[in-house]
């Protein structure tokens, strides 16, 4: 029994020296705003040793031209231009039909070269695939296959393996627990206060605290901008979606409402605790399907302005941080000032993208945990407001459009992104038809392209 005692005397004693330290050194900092200059010291460290294993991957391939950043998996080599330039470079070196107009039949192999290029490896499709990065980050993460290229880069990478694993991932692992039940155990308490000014200062701390220690769990090294533009009490925060911790890094700077669907198990634990304290607002599966409901439950939420912001990702999906898809209207029609917010993560640390179709929730937060940091830049635009004569799908697009602009985003405008990113649910791409109306617009556009401008108009 002794020896029992004394075999678990010094395990228990390690435990509450990492306790200490985590609580003294990470949590309390986190819990006030500031740092101790750690997270400084090792984001310095961090930068020095990429920056280093670049030079060193350049000089190994000096013989090469620099990588160049791709937006697509590498399928297929595109030329650049638009279609119609490359229709008139084809028909440069062809005789022009005498009459019939400009179409020669051989340029049915270039559309049908189109069309297999578009299935194989379409604009939407590929903002559902990891970003592709200009260098190796040390990372096994990444779509370049790079090999063996010298020893001490190879020695490097082992000593990374073994922080990242053994050192940092059981300290995120150990905030992240601490963090989720300080939420539950802190809103559940703030739950029982009778409501009124104190009670929401309080849950709006808690909520702030707790998501502030889950950050630090991250090694998130957050930029914020124009502070002065925050989403403000009885408007909507509309923001670009990249994963679900985008939650975390915009409720690390303030307290939002949040929307969605009613979960079972751990998540359901934690909904119901944050709804205790704070009118956050959960629909049942068959309830999401009520516009009118959703619509009303909404309106009644932004009307009341002693209630928080509304947070909300429009574009329904997780994307990969390289643009942004077409927003749903839901959340425009409501008549409710928005506040646009852009996130832009840095990949060189880390991918924060979730491929839900590839990873499951639990994998993918081991994988944040396990990666350098998240590094990222939020961007606070200024509220914006339907203008009149604007209906509701041209308002969001103008709010997209800015997002877009603000985080160095691709806007994407084809009129297939609705449907695809509307059918993507749960990781999956379903099929779904394209109205006949589009296709019209689609062919038109082809025939003024291959025939001319005179056929085109003749047509009509």
């Amino acid at each position: 029994m002794v020896e029992m005692e004394e075999f678990w005397a010094g395990p228990l004693w390690a435990l509450r020296i990492w306790l200490y330290l985590i609580i003294s050194l990470i949590m309390i900092p986190a819990m006030f705003g500031f740092s101790m200059g750690i997270s400084e010291a090792y984001m310095t460290m961090l930068v020095k040793t990429l920056e280093w294993a670049t030079l060193n991957i350049q000089k190994a391939h000096t013989e090469e031209k620099t990588l160049k950043a791709s937006g697509s998996n590498g399928l297929i080599q595109r030329e650049d231009g638009s279609m119609e330039k490359e229709l008139e470079e084809l028909r440069r070196s062809r005789p022009k039909p005498p009459m019939g107009g400009d179409f020669t039949l051989s340029d049915c192999f270039y559309f049908t070269r189109k069309g297999i290029e578009s299935i194989v490896e379409d604009e939407v499709t590929q903002r559902f695939t990891s970003e592709e990065l200009v260098s190796w980050n040390l990372l096994t993460r990444t779509n370049n296959d790079f090999q063996y290229i010298s020893l001490k880069l190879t020695l490097v990478y082992g000593l990374g393996i073994f922080v990242r694993y053994c050192i940092l991932t059981p300290l995120r692992i150990t905030l992240a627990c601490i963090g989720l039940s300080w939420l539950v155990l802190g809103t559940s308490a703030v739950g029982l206060l009778p409501n009124g000014r104190i009670k929401s200062w309080l849950s709006e701390w808690v909520h702030v605290i707790c998501y502030r220690i889950c950050a630090r769990g991250l090694s998130a090294a957050i930029r914020y901008h124009n502070r002065e533009n925050k989403p403000k009490k009885g408007g909507i925060c509309v923001a670009n979606h990249t994963s679900p911790i985008d939650i975390v890094i915009l409720c690390n700077d303030g307290g939002y409402a949040m929307v969605g669907q009613v979960h079972g198990g751990l998540m359901g634990v934690v909904q119901r605790a944050m709804e205790r304290s704070c009118p956050h607002i959960w629909f049942e599966r068959a309830e999401m399907k009520d516009r009118h409901l959703v619509t009303k439950r909404l309106k009644d939420h932004v009307n009341d302005k002693t209630k928080l912001p509304i947070l909300i990702f429009p574009e329904g999906t997780c994307v990969n941080n390289t643009s942004v898809m077409m927003f749903k209207k839901g959340s425009f029609e409501i008549g409710a000032t928005i506040y646009p917010v852009a996130i832009k993560y840095d990949p060189k640390f880390g991918d924060a993208f979730w491929n839900s179709s590839k990873y499951s929730m639990v994998s993918y937060l081991l994988r944040m945990m396990t990666s350098w940091a998240l590094v990222c830049n939020v961007w606070y635009l200024p509220a914006m407001h339907q203008q009149e004569g604007e209906d509701a799908v041209q308002f969001a697009n103008r709010v997209k459009s800015a997002i877009a602009h603000q985080g160095g985003l691709v806007d994407l405008q084809c009129l297939s992104c609705l449907y695809l990113a509307a059918s993507r649910r749960d990781g999956g791409l379903k099929r779904a038809k394209v109205k006949e109306t589009f296709k019209e617009q689609e062919q038109k556009k082809y025939s003024h392209m291959v025939v001319g401008d005179d056929s085109s108009s003749n047509s009509d």
